[in-house]
């Protein structure tokens, strides 16, 4: 039987424009929350925002003003980045911990306010403090401001795809013995996509994630590699991407055809 057709594109970089645009408000909550997760054949506590893993995707249009009110219900201090995002006028809302602003303590909250200026695309937000962003982590989706296209034919289907990494252990006893012994951490024991692990014989697990395709459409991956310390790579067999580069002003300035991204 012939194989389904598989029709790809990848944004690897972002949009920069440099117009003023009025845009909405856009009200995020954030619950920092702690959560039972079985990977691997064994459950451990981890660190969440609003119970999920990954978190949630973060959707505003180029102009838009975006408010995310982070609550911190775990016994550590707490931090987001929201990496990518050009902070003009409020570097206090770019999250690196002791740097541009105090952590969010045990039982505090705090209000993130930044507006989306010159991007569109595919960013992510993490934890930026001790090894919390493991597991608290999550997409930003830029869309065109209203009435404005995509620089490219638009896809018939938009899905992020998380990269990501998963200890069995607890992260923060991984990253404090390699401070302890001034070696390299731990590497993980296995990868996630949108949080899965594939099929283990003998474990009760997910299943791996799976996306329903149809033949003749067209499918953009958001694709963020938000691992912690190492390269990644993704491919899917027997197809091709079409990679596509977008950068000032939405000119495309590079299309080819590739059997894998990543980096």
């Amino acid at each position: 039987m012939e194989a389904c057709r598989f029709r790809a594109l990848m944004v690897v970089c972002f949009f920069f424009f440099f117009f003023p645009l009025e845009g909405s408000v856009r009200r995020y909550n954030f619950n920092v929350v702690m959560k039972q997760a079985s990977r691997l054949c064994s459950t451990k506590p981890i660190v969440t925002v609003n119970g999920q893993f990954p978190g949630p995707t973060l959707y505003a249009r180029e102009g838009d003003t975006v408010l995310v009110r982070v609550v911190n219900h775990v016994k550590y201090n707490i931090s987001i980045h929201w990496h990518g995002i050009r902070q003009l006028r409020t570097g206090w809302a770019d999250g690196p911990a002791y740097i541009t602003q105090c952590p969010i303590q045990p039982g505090q909250n705090y209000v993130y306010n930044f507006t989306i200026t010159g991007q569109r695309g595919t960013l992510f937000w993490h934890a930026h403090i001790l090894w919390l962003r493991a597991t608290v982590h999550g997409a930003i989706v830029i869309l065109p401001s209203v009435g404005v296209p995509y620089p490219f034919l638009e896809p018939d289907v938009e899905q992020v795809v998380i990269l990501g990494e998963w200890w069995k252990s607890d992260t923060e006893a991984v990253i404090n013995e390699a401070l302890k012994s001034g070696l390299a951490p731990n590497v993980s024991d296995a990868h996630t996509i949108n949080g899965h692990i594939g099929p283990i014989p003998g474990c009760q697990t997910q299943g791996g994630f799976q996306l329903s395709v149809e033949n003749g459409k067209s499918y953009m991956l958001r694709i963020i590699n938000a691992a912690l310390n190492e390269e990644l790579f993704f491919k899917i067999a027997g197809h091709l991407f079409t990679v596509l580069i977008i950068q000032v002003f939405g000119l495309c300035i590079a299309i080819w055809k590739s059997t894998q991204v990543g980096g």
